[in-house]
């Protein structure tokens, strides 16, 4: 095994992200192929975010008694399947059974973080966090180059790439990730999706609740801006005399994704050290709320790749920032609900995010759709923090 965890974890969710990444800019034409209209596609998308709504609280309180280690298997082993019936769809509700089962058994993420929170100390927290990131922009500078250069061959081919990688990310679970102790209480609380009064206590907690509305006005701002980009792109951009395509779309994500990786790899433990993660928080809404403004106007290509850097770097500090924070404020016996409830919190964006956005740009509002992605983000300025913590600037 190795000898640090993280450099584990590092490994698991980079290889789970690429796969994540190489499905993202197919999907919708593979959909497509198989007879789905946009309307179709919106549902593809809502349909494995909410299956991610029912099940991430529920793997997350049980991860806090079973251990992390085994609960991510079962997810990992669940994308595997999910990969492989996708491959061979050859109708339509094929292609929804591969998402449903994905999204049922999808709590890759939120058990790597809850894995992460275990093992660090809260003052090292956003930074380890921050390996989600680096994972996340290593994805997306990888993940769309290879969908594309596979796909002109064979749309089953970036799936099967895909599903290799869930494999060898299934293998490095087990042979590489230690077992951790799981940490839930003695008395543990139910907790499922439908258990409303702990949703609501959660975000009545004077230093959890901000947070966790600054996290939901996250999610929504990444969610609009993610889906709805490649829509909004092939309306408003050409390249060699043709609309922006999944080719051209991918190029971005990848240059998206590199930023990340120098933003998560580089700079994030500086700048938390520096300004501390309240202050980061803050910043990186308005950097988001400003780029986002200004690609809602935006119709020349190196403008786009200023302002959609912008987004995406804003987005790309709040997410560990926020992440370190609400695992800070948490008690410790309930860290991996609360960070399933912020991956529930990400697949209600995920499930409201998409048809928003194809609303508005299927009725041509395009500039609407970019300036509702800036006012969510410019809200989540007003949630004000109501408990200072110890930043780690101080450290």
């Amino acid at each position: 095994m190795l000898k640090s965890p993280l450099l584990a974890i590092f490994l698991i969710v980079s290889v789970d992200v690429l796969g994540l990444t190489i499905i993202l800019p197919l999907l919708p034409f593979y959909a497509e192929k198989l007879g789905a209209s946009p309307a179709v596609v919106g549902m593809l998308v809502s349909t494995y975010a909410l299956c991610q709504l029912i099940a991430g609280p529920i793997l997350g309180r049980m991860s806090d008694h079973m251990g992390r280690r085994p609960l991510l298997l079962v997810s990992q082993v669940g994308t595997f399947i999910g990969f492989m019936i996708l491959a061979y769809a050859n109708m339509l509700w094929l292609v929804f059974l591969s998402r449903i089962i994905d999204g049922i058994t999808a709590g890759n993420l939120s058990l790597a973080q809850a894995y992460i929170s275990d093992v660090t100390k809260p003052e090292d927290r956003a930074k380890s966090f921050a390996l989600i990131g680096i994972a996340f922009g290593m994805g997306f500078l990888i993940g769309p180059a290879i969908s594309g250069f596979l796909a002109q061959y064979s749309y089953q081919y970036p799936i099967f790439a895909a599903a290799a990688l869930s494999a060898t990310s299934i293998l490095s679970t087990f042979f590489l990730l230690p077992s951790n102790i799981p940490v839930a209480a003695d008395t543990p609380r139910k907790f499922t999706v439908l258990d409303w009064g702990n949703y609501v206590r959660f975000f009545r907690e004077p230093s959890l609740g901000p947070l966790l509305w600054q996290f939901l006005a996250f999610a929504l701002t990444f969610s609009l801006f993610m889906t709805g980009f490649p829509l909004f792109a092939e309306r408003r951009f050409t390249w060699n005399g043709h609309p922006f395509g999944a080719k051209e779309v991918g190029y971005v994500y990848a240059y998206l994704g590199f930023l990340g990786v120098i933003l998560q790899g580089g700079l994030m433990g500086r700048l938390v050290k520096a300004f501390g993660e309240i202050t980061l928080v803050r910043a990186g809404f308005f950097v988001a709320m400003a780029g986002l403004a200004a690609l809602a106007f935006t119709s020349q290509i190196p403008v786009l790749l200023v302002v959609a850097a912008a987004a995406s770097l804003g987005t790309g500090v709040n997410r560990p920032a926020l992440t370190s924070l609400i695992t800070q404020r948490a008690d410790r016996s309930e860290q991996g609900v609360v960070l399933g409830l912020t991956q529930s919190l990400n697949s209600f964006s995920a499930i409201c995010a998409p048809t928003i956005a194809g609303f508005l740009i299927d009725h041509s509002l395009l500039i609407v759709w970019g300036l509702l992605a800036a006012a969510i983000s410019g809200t989540a300025l007003f949630f004000k923090d109501r408990q200072p913590v110890a930043q780690s600037s101080s450290a």
